[in-house]
């Protein structure tokens, strides 16, 4: 879409170029202040002569001189642009509607491609962010999008930049800001949740009883092998008990002991 300045014009393109020099040197110094254009630094001039794009480069910052009656141009802002997405319904891979709503940050870094290859680029790269967004996390499932918000993100950047390469524009980055879920779907994924911390407290709980029950086996062996342990035993737990200021305490007795009463008391 780029022409060469010098070819293309025509003899009456030049003929009207140097008419529109002759004018200015007439109205010298007066045409002056029309010629001269002052761009900013973050802006840059896509200067039009005689309908066709002047320069493959955009002009500025700085000064630029445009010829009255043959010139027209064009400012566009190179600074980085806050794209917000609005909400988009959208079906997910395993068949759950959500709201999902994001932003884009992106920047024209070349002015004659953003002038010359769309009618508008803010509005054609605000239109291809919802397509694209729906497009992208209609093939992810809820749990990755809702685990893997910057992967997602990653991949909506990356077509993003390939389709908007020919508008000129480079997008910097992409951010998901919120993901809403219907509310029975709230409720059943929290009793999900509730169920699944239920089930590890159970086999966490089972798993100290089984050990518990090792730990107890290996003490009735140890105590089994020495009967001053097992008093001691006896003596440690009084300790225990008494130290809590409890006004009975309960003495463990040995049945055996029991036994050898009962048998005096049948013989006598």
């Amino acid at each position: 879409l780029i022409a060469d300045r010098q070819e293309g014009i025509g003899v009456c393109g030049w003929i009207l170029i140097s008419l529109s020099f002759l004018l200015v040197l007439i109205t010298f110094p007066i045409s002056i202040w029309a010629c001269i254009k002052v761009i900013r630094e973050y802006e840059r001039a896509v200067v039009f002569r005689l309908g066709r794009i002047l320069s493959k480069k955009a002009k500025g910052p700085g000064l630029v001189l445009i010829l009255p009656c043959t010139d027209t141009f064009i400012k566009v802002d190179l600074r980085t642009v806050t794209c917000n997405i609005p909400p988009q319904e959208i079906l997910t891979k395993d068949a759950i509607t959500t709201q999902v709503d994001g932003v884009v940050y992106y920047r024209i870094h070349s002015a004659v491609s953003a002038v010359a290859n769309v009618t508008d680029v803010h509005l054609a790269t605000f239109l291809l962010a919802q397509t694209t967004l729906r497009n992208v996390l209609g093939t992810q499932s809820l749990a990755q999008l809702l685990a893997g918000r910057k992967e997602v993100a990653h991949s909506i950047q990356a077509v993003l930049n390939s389709a908007t390469e020919q508008w000129g524009i480079k997008v910097a980055r992409v951010e998901i800001k919120d993901v809403r879920i219907p509310v029975a779907m709230q409720r059943a994924m929290a009793a999900e949740a509730e169920a699944a911390r239920e089930a590890r407290a159970k086999i966490v709980a089972a798993e100290g009883e089984m050990n518990a029950s090792k730990a107890l086996k290996q003490a009735s062996v140890v105590l089994a092998e020495s009967l001053a342990g097992l008093q001691l035993r006896y003596l440690q737990t009084l300790t225990t008990l008494a130290a809590e200021n409890n006004s009975t305490i309960v003495f463990p007795l040995p049945i055996n002991m029991l036994e050898s009463f009962r048998r005096k008391n049948t013989g006598g």
